[in-house]
């Protein structure tokens, strides 16, 4: 058995004395692990990265084995990681929740774009926390989870939409929520696509988006918790800069 692809490298774990197991989010093969003889050698340790864009090569002799990798570097996000505390904290939220959420070799073509995307945005940090908010919704949205914010779901209204649903994921108009308001969730303007997005307000989106997170996803998966990488993002963006 053996495939060729591309993928963003999650994570790198020690595996005997010089090899490592490595988890990638490829392109058509979804995440899958593999071994990387001589991993922790000076050549190829450096490569292996969170969030390096790599061309990998699987084989085993069994499709259900965890077989082995050959790497070769294509980019490194090294640099740009290590830009800020925004973009590094960005790129660990992004790695650690893939490798939460994402099903072991389940393709998931139209995130991988937007997350490859996503990682080549790194060190911008006036847009980088409004393209992750975007990237959280759509990281939702590929799950089952996602969230319907385009009419009040009590009233059909488009106009003065203020909160989400806990219950449903849709938008509820300021209207209509009345004296529930107090028990939804905040849906500020950033988080449909309007307005400036100061750093507050998506501080603000990504609380919502983590509700469904911790009370939907987490569920589903075994009810494990968030990884700590992503509140540590959600609290640096929450910061004044």
């Amino acid at each position: 058995m053996d495939w060729r692809d591309q993928g963003i490298l999650l994570a790198v774990r020690h595996h005997g004395e010089t090899s490592v197991i490595i988890e990638v989010f490829t392109q058509e093969h979804g995440r899958h692990a593999g071994v990387v003889r001589g991993g922790t050698s000076r050549k190829i340790a450096p490569i292996l990265q969170p969030g390096a864009q790599l061309d990998v090569t699987w084989r085993a002799r069994l499709e259900d084995h965890i077989g082995s990798f050959a790497v070769e570097p294509l980019r490194s996000r090294a640099a740009a990681a290590m830009s800020g505390r925004i973009a590094l904290a960005g790129l660990n939220s992004v790695t650690a929740l893939l490798s939460f959420c994402l099903p072991e070799r389940e393709p998931h073509p139209n995130l991988y774009h937007h997350s490859e995307r996503l990682l080549d945005l790194l060190g911008q940090d006036e847009i980088w926390p409004l393209a992750y908010l975007r990237w959280e919704l759509g990281l939702l949205e590929e799950l089952g989870f996602g969230l319907d914010l385009s009419a009040c779901a009590v009233t059909g209204a488009t106009e003065d939409l203020a909160y989400v649903s806990p219950r449903t994921g849709r938008a509820v108009s300021s209207a209509a929520a009345g004296d529930w308001a107090d028990r939804l969730l905040p849906l500020p303007p950033c988080l449909r696509g309007q307005g400036p997005a100061p750093d507050a307000e998506i501080a603000e989106a990504l609380r919502t988006t983590g509700f469904f997170m911790e009370n939907r996803l987490a569920p589903s998966l075994g009810n494990r918790p968030l990884p700590e990488a992503r509140g540590r993002f959600v609290d640096l963006v929450s910061r004044p800069r």
